[in-house]
Parts: C-alpha cells; structure tokens; sequence
C-alpha cells in the first residue's frame, strides 16, 4: 500500500454500505473472500521462501498481509451485519473457493440450522434462493414469471 493513501475507515465503510443493493454486498463480500484467500495462499509460499532466506523484507510483507486480511475479515462482517441484520434480507457467505453458505437474516433459517438453497419448508412452498432457469424449464421469459404464476427475475 502507498504511504500516501491509507485505507478507508470501518465507519466510513459501513456507511457507504447503505447505498449498495443487496446483491451488490453479497458481491463485495465475495469478492473481500476471494482477496483473503489469494493473501493467504501469498503468505503460505512467502512463509515457505521465508524459511530458506530470511529476507526481513519478506516479513514485512507477511505482517502487512495479514493486517489486510484482518481488515477485510471485519469488512465482511460489517457488511453481514447491514444484509442480515440492518436489511433482514439473505447473506450468502462465502465459505471456500467455489462454495457457498446461504445465511437467512441474523445467519440461520429462523430455526437455528443454516440453510443452502431454498428456504423455508424445502418444499414448494420454500423461496428459491441463487437464481437460475427452475430445472424443469418452466420459466416464461416472455412474461417473466413460471408456469406456477411465481413472478421474478431468474438469473
């Protein structure tokens, strides 16, 4: 990082969160994940290289990184708590690269478990979570709801 710059504040961060749509915090916390996980895959081979030349420049940069990392972290959290807790609406955590954890409101279903995929019953009568044409293509594009009358938009 520049010595001239310096990163934008929790507070400053939170707040500007409000303007963002659901899908677009969802997406930032994706996207603050994946930064996380290519730092610490960089500090993994820093570390390896470390052992055989203990450059301090080396180290340096393994203690910046995980500075970053522990901001992200918090950032993540922040923008968990204004989807889920300000917004009542659904947080998809990520978890690893390519998986991720639906979290409904304050992190679980309203039951205590944590839900993937649908919530609600598991049935019928659960909300489709993720998007997608539904598997038996019954998507109307040119109405813009299903055959079953549900209205939305499927990406």
């Amino acid at each position: 990082m520049s010595s001239s710059s310096l990163p934008i504040s929790p507070t400053r961060f939170a707040s500007a969160l409000s303007s963002l749509s659901v899908s677009s915090l969802n997406a930032k916390a994706a996207e603050l994940h994946n930064s996380i996980v290519h730092l610490r895959k960089s500090n993994a081979e820093l570390e390896e290289y470390l052992e055989g030349d203990p450059d301090p420049e080396l180290y340096v940069a393994i203690v910046d990184n995980r500075e970053v990392i522990r901001r992200m972290e918090e950032r993540i959290l922040l923008v968990k708590r204004e989807v889920a807790e300000v917004r009542g609406a659904v947080f998809v955590e990520p978890l690893d690269e390519g998986s991720t954890e639906v979290w409904e409101r304050s992190g679980t279903s309203g039951n205590g478990r944590r839900t993937n995929g649908v919530i609600g019953d598991g049935g019928n009568g659960g909300e489709r979570v993720g998007g997608g044409d539904p598997v038996d293509g019954s998507r109307d594009a040119s109405e813009g709801e299903t055959r079953d009358g549900e209205e939305g938009v499927f990406l």
